[in-house]
């Protein structure tokens, strides 16, 4: 598509070295959307900081079988609120995150069969300012 009209909107092979196996990721392409996708085999501290940013954010969290994202077979711990609540995520599940709110640690704890976990920003640059550590 190199010299096509719309070749510039089509991005192949957004793939880039990731937590524990390649993920995709669209950066700096002039949108207001930024997205993250990666699978994930195994226990890990994903995100240590608590931290927060100027845009709305989702976090999907589901199986990896293709045929079927609700065969999830994972334990995630993600924290959320100057409290710190800690939900425990164990189903194919989105977590939305309004603009300003804390989250974080972001701690796969149990990962029993890979899972994929989406993030998608609405913004066209990822920054987060840290709340604390």
């Amino acid at each position: 598509m190199a010299h096509s009209k719309y070749g510039k909107y089509i991005i192949k092979e957004p793939v880039a070295p990731g937590f524990q196996v390649e993920r995709l990721q669209t950066l700096n392409i002039d949108s207001p959307c930024t997205m993250f996708c990666q699978a994930t085999k195994e226990p890990a501290i994903m995100i240590k900081d608590t931290h927060k940013h100027d845009f709305h954010q989702l976090l999907y969290f589901m199986g990896g079988n293709p045929l079927d994202i609700r065969d999830f077979g994972a334990e995630i711990e993600l924290s959320l609120g100057e409290e710190g609540e800690k939900p425990i995520i164990d189903t194919t599940t989105i977590v939305n995150i309004p603009a300003g709110l804390p989250h974080c640690p972001l701690n796969f704890k149990k990962i029993d069969k890979p899972i994929v976990f989406l993030e998608i920003m609405l913004a066209s640059k990822y920054e987060k300012h840290i709340v604390k550590e």
